[in-house]
């Protein structure tokens, strides 16, 4: 995966951390959660503000 599979990402991410509400992730966080993920190889530093909303979007609706 890499930063632009935002709806992979999200599956992955509601898969890991079931109990955790996408609405109260920090960027940080995120940004770390997903590069910790087995299945994403991309460069961390290509990750910008926009990419990380992308997917927490795609969580969000994950969960509905």
């Amino acid at each position: 995966m890499i930063w632009t599979d935002s709806q992979d990402i999200a599956i992955e991410l509601s898969e890991k951390f079931p109990e955790v509400d996408p609405k109260n992730v920090r960027f940080t966080d995120l940004h770390q959660w997903i590069l910790d993920l087995e299945e994403f190889d991309d460069d961390p530093e290509r990750s910008n503000e926009k990419i990380l909303e992308a997917i927490i979007l795609c969580w969000m609706d994950e969960l509905d």
